[in-house]
C-alpha cells in the first residue's frame, strides 16, 4: 500500500521561499529546482522508510532526505500509511524547528 504525502504549511512556505529566492536569478532554474524536489518526495510514497533517522525532531525520530543542497525532513506513520513532509531546508542553514507533537 502506498502512503500518502502531505505537506506541512511550512514546507510549503520553506519550497516557496527556495523557489522565489532563485527565480530572481534564474526562472527556468527556479522551476527546474521545484519540480525536482516534488519528483524527489515523490518516492516516499512507495519507500517511506528509504530515509535515515533524524533524532532531533520535537515530534521524536524524524527521517531526512538529501535532494541537491536540500534537506527534506519528514515523519512517517506505518498506521496511517502517511508521509508529512516538514521542512525543505538549504544545508547551510543552522537546524529548523519541528513542530511540538
Amino acid at each position: 500500500m502506498e502512503f500518502k504525502i502531505v505537506w506541512s504549511d511550512a514546507a510549503i512556505a520553506d519550497l516557496q521561499d527556495i523557489c522565489s529566492y532563485v527565480a530572481q536569478d534564474d526562472l527556468q532554474a527556479a522551476l527546474r529546482l521545484g519540480r525536482g524536489i516534488l519528483e524527489h518526495v515523490h518516492v516516499l510514497e512507495s519507500f517511506p522508510f528509504i530515509g535515515p533517522t533524524y533524532p532531533r525532531g520535537a515530534k521524536g525520530t524524524l527521517r531526512e532526505i538529501v535532494f541537491r543542497s536540500y534537506r527534506i525532513f519528514y515523519d512517517a506513520g506505518e498506521p496511517l500509511h502517511r508521509v508529512e513532509i516538514l521542512h525543505v531546508w538549504h544545508l547551510r542553514r543552522d537546524e529548523p524547528e519541528f513542530p511540538k507533537g
